[in-house]
């Protein structure tokens, strides 16, 4: 399956396109690479997308072409929800 679609289907994105932009941004990583949204998926890999100011990595589960919005959060784990710590604000604490 592809990293876009999947994306949609599990509802960590609401919409394929806003999938693709995002991934071509270099906002999503798969297994710690930056990923196209062409880049084809397994079960057991690990995306990292960028929301804003976190970063969400969650673990792939299962692959299905369409699924209920209550069966969703099936799809995958969630590994860690972290926020993004910028360099300038490590020198301002100081």
């Amino acid at each position: 399956m592809r990293l876009d679609k999947f994306l949609k289907v599990s509802r960590l994105i609401k919409r394929r396109t806003v999938a693709k932009d995002v991934s071509e941004q270099g906002r999503v990583l798969l297994n710690g690479r930056e990923a196209k949204p062409s880049a084809t998926l397994k079960v057991g890999d690990e995306i990292t997308v960028q929301f804003g100011q976190k970063l969400v990595t969650v673990q792939v589960e299962r692959l299905a072409d369409s699924t209920r919005k209550d069966e969703a959060a099936t799809m995958y784990t969630l590994l860690k929800e972290e926020p993004i710590v910028r360099q300038d604000d490590i020198f301002s604490k100081e």
